[in-house]
Order: structure tokens, then C-alpha cells, then sequence
């Protein structure tokens, strides 16, 4: 008895596609944590959505590098809300990544250049330290150079009385 490849099984089809469909969600999720996503994601799950003042960039055209230079760019939409700083990934990178909100508290600025770039980085948690490097056109988009100007100003001298 020969076989004929025309008569495969018809279940090895949705196998394929079931292993590939795993194996995705298994490297996402594990992108998710050495980029330290899921160590905010422990404390910054997003419970509400942004109001007040409202912000958007990305998810296209934006430029993020998080933890080890790991390249988030055009996956992940951030808010900027009068209360916080919200991210969220597109739904097919989603696996290990839920939405969050980090208070702008949380959040210490910096900036620092990369070959013939420069990025605005935001550390982002004060426990968990997790750099998110986006481009200054899109901090500019942001409002974020009005933040990183009133955090970095240093405090107004108290006169001694």
C-alpha cells in the first residue's frame, strides 16, 4: 500500500497550527519577563482607563526599547493621562502582557543617546527600575518634556526663618 500526500490526515493541519499558536504565546510571554514587563505587570495592572488631560502615541511609527535594548517599537500604544502613564500592547503580543498603569510617581526621567540617537528614558517603577527608551518626537507627542522639566527642576530653597 502506498501513500498518497494529497491524503494526509485532516488533524494534522489544526496540530500545526496549535503548536505554532503555543510556541508564539510561550516566546511572548517570555519576552515578558527579561524585558521586566510582568515584574510591573505584578504591581501596575491596569484597573481603569486614562482621563483628564489625554495623550496617545503608537502604536505605529513610535520607537520603544525596554530592558536589554529589547525593540517594543510598533507594538505598544502609550497614554499619556493626567494620573498616570498607560501601555498596551496589540492583541497579538498580548500573551504575558497585560495593560498597565504606572503613576507618573512611579516614573523617574532621564535622558541618554544610542549611535546617533536620542532617546528620553523613563525608569519606570521605583522597585522594579525597568527603562522604557522612546524617541524625543515621541515624548514630544507625549507632553512629556513638561514632566521631565518639573521632576528634574530641583526643589525651591525654604527660607530659613
Amino acid at each position: 500500500m502506498t501513500h498518497n500526500p494529497s491524503e494526509t490526515p485532516t488533524i494534522l493541519l489544526p496540530l500545526v497550527l496549535l503548536a505554532f499558536a503555543a510556541f508564539w504565546c510561550f516566546v511572548v510571554a517570555l519576552c515578558s519577563w527579561l524585558t521586566g514587563w510582568a515584574s510591573l505587570a505584578r504591581r501596575f495592572r491596569a484597573q481603569s482607563e486614562p482621563y483628564g488631560d489625554v495623550r496617545t502615541a503608537g502604536p505605529w511609527l513610535l520607537t520603544i526599547y525596554m530592558r536589554f535594548w529589547t525593540h517594543y517599537s510598533g507594538v505598544v500604544k502609550m497614554t499619556a493621562a493626567a494620573d498616570a502613564l498607560y501601555l498596551r500592547i496589540m492583541f497579538m503580543f498580548r500573551p504575558g502582557h497585560p495593560p498597565l498603569r504606572i503613576p507618573w510617581s512611579e516614573i523617574a526621567f532621564s535622558r541618554t543617546r544610542y549611535f546617533f540617537c536620542r532617546y528620553v528614558v523613563l525608569t519606570l517603577g521605583k522597585e522594579e527600575k525597568v527603562p522604557l527608551r522612546i524617541s524625543e518626537r515621541a515624548a514630544r507627542k507625549l507632553g512629556l518634556n513638561e514632566r521631565m522639566v518639573a521632576a528634574i527642576r530641583p526643589e525651591q530653597p525654604v527660607p530659613i526663618q
